[in-house]
């Protein structure tokens, strides 16, 4: 029986979605009701019922989840940043582990034992070192920041962030009384006029220093002066006051221009022993310890001697191509944003790391081009979309020996381990880590290896196989098997692969798989099989 909009159905909550949202089955279908912990028996009223699945609302908890816990967050119910403030830590972590433990498995086809755990962060209060406040008004006009409501562009207001800085929502405080005073209107994206789009604070967690970037749609606004000599007052960490100039009609949050009102462009941090400058167009992970933790798992898994050429990809201002600089003979980081790369250059002279080299460029084009290098190690820490096919297959062409990928998605670094190993590497071991506290993001470090076949796959080997050619050595029958069922979804035998290298001019004896009966139909390969086996020689570089 389908399910009816706006009736109110009994349920209990069994499993979380990738966002955090509660997962039920009510008349055997799945409904999602945010809000909710595992555990949960409560009324859900459905709101929206779709071909496949509906969408509820809690009406009442009936038996509350063990796991559940009081918001200590007054707008965690309305706030779009965290969706578990409900729960407690603890059940956020199982879920986190749960999450990237179901991406491996699903949808990368992996053993989910690889990975070996989550690591929990330390404090879940104040944990970011950046705030990005959208400015807007509320219903009275009075000008406000804050977050925006889940799937929505309406701001719902906030003074005191549980997981931001306590500086960040001082200085946004300042800026907001300021805005009021002199009548500097915030910018409204639909009408496409107002002056103020974003609040933007960065805070050094060993330095002490902080920075303010303010997001303008205008070149001009009034009492400037005024704006740095409160902000000066009211936060003295502040080394740097900044206004970047944004005139597009998009959700990006910077512009392409940004002058300094006050004090240094760059902000100063030490992270991994190492002393950064970042300007704010430069990558750097928001929860510091945290961060010092992965990066520490990504150069174990690295597994440097001293003797090895690094490449790390999607490089920011250098923090990971320092930190395996400091175990490896050299070191290269590609970055595609060209303020991260001058800081990368700097950084590096800074802290006397002669054995770097930075290159701003496409990850996936440079990948190309360092190809000849020679890489042993190649580290990848790219954005949530992950891998694009340029750098998969600049990766492939260059065939490090190990791959140590640093994720922010669980789903596209599942896609992208299922496409490497589907080429010849095999994921070692897998570790989680909790940088994003109530929310539903994860960190995840992989470690994959280029598969040696002796070591890995069983096969017949046949005297006849022993007299390879330059080309037959590239990749094996069971690669190209592999590669094949992987990007295609076919399965090819032997036989065909056999026929289309002897079509290539690859096999050049007579006696292979040919049958003793003299009548006998040797049954031929179907043409998009052929075409899936001819791509496969491409890929390894076999025709």
């Amino acid at each position: 029986m389908d399910l009816q909009k706006n009736k109110v159905y009994r349920c209990q909550i069994t499993d979380y979605t990738a966002d955090g949202t509660g997962f039920a089955k009510i008349e055997g279908r799945a409904v999602f009701v945010p809000r909710t912990a595992v555990g949960d028996q409560c009324d859900v009223r459905i709101v929206k019922v779709t071909k496949n699945v509906a969408f509820g609302r809690v009406e009442k908890i009936i038996v509350p989840s063990a796991q559940r816990t009081a918001p200590a967050c007054p707008v965690a119910d309305k706030c779009g940043g965290c969706c578990y403030q409900h729960i407690t830590y603890e059940e956020e972590l199982r879920a986190k582990e749960k999450k990237v433990r179901d991406a491996l498995t699903r949808i990368g086809g992996q053993d989910g034992a690889k990975l070996l755990g989550i690591t929990g962060a330390p404090t879940t209060e104040h944990y970011r070192n950046k705030a990005q406040y959208p400015v807007g008004r509320n219903k009275e006009g009075s000008i406000v920041t804050g977050f925006y409501r889940p799937r929505s562009h309406d701001i719902v207001p906030v003074e005191k962030c549980l997981i931001q800085s306590e500086t960040a929502d001082k200085i946004a405080a300042v800026v907001r009384e300021w805005m009021t005073e002199f009548s500097v209107m915030p910018y409204d994206y639909e009408k496409k006029r107002g002056t103020i789009r974003h609040i933007y604070v960065r805070v050094g967690e060993k330095s002490g220093e902080s920075q303010l970037t303010l997001i303008s749609a205008t070149k001009k606004m009034p009492k400037l002066d005024v704006l740095v000599e409160r902000l000066r007052a009211a936060a003295p960490s502040l080394t740097g006051i900044l206004l970047n100039h944004n005139q597009r009609d998009d959700n990006v949050i910077l512009g392409n221009r940004t002058d300094v009102l006050w004090g240094e462009p760059m902000l100063e941090d030490r992270l991994c022993g190492h002393t950064f400058l970042l300007s704010p167009e430069a990558f750097y992970q928001v929860n510091h310890a945290q961060a010092e933790r992965l990066y520490a798992c990504a150069v174990d898994y690295a597994g440097l001697t001293g003797e090895e050429t690094v490449l790390d990809l999607y490089c920011g201002a250098g923090t990971i191509t320092l930190a395996l600089a400091e175990h490896a003979k050299t070191a290269i980081g590609v970055e595609i944003v060209p303020e991260a790369i001058e800081n990368a250059k700097r950084n590096a002279l800074r802290n006397g790391m002669e054995n770097t080299e930075f290159f701003c460029a496409d990850a996936g084009q440079a990948a190309q081009r360092l190809a000849k290098r020679g890489i042993d190690v190649l580290v990848v820490d790219p954005p949530r979309k992950g891998l694009d096919a340029t750098a998969r297959d600049a990766i492939l062409k260059m065939q490090p020996p190990k791959v140590v990928y640093v994720s922010c998605d669980p789903a596209t670094l599942a896609r992208d381990v299922a496409e490497l190993c589907g080429a010849g590497y095999t994921l070692e071991k897998a570790q989680a880590f909790d940088l994003f506290p109530r929310t539903f993001h994860v960190e995840t470090v992989v470690l994959l290896s280029k598969l040696k076949v002796d070591h890995h796959i069983e096969i017949e080997l046949k005297m006849d196989e022993l007299d390879l050619t330059a080309a037959e050595s590239k990749a094996t029958y069971d690669e190209i098997k592999a590669y094949v069922l992987n990007k295609y979804g076919l399965k090819v035998s032997q036989l065909y692969i056999a026929q289309i290298k002897r079509k290539c001019g690859i096999i050049e004896r007579k006696n292979y798989n040919v049958s003793k009966k003299e009548d006998a139909k040797v049954p031929q390969c179907p043409p998009e099989k052929e075409a899936a086996i001819m791509d496969a020689l491409k890929h390894f570089q076999m025709i």
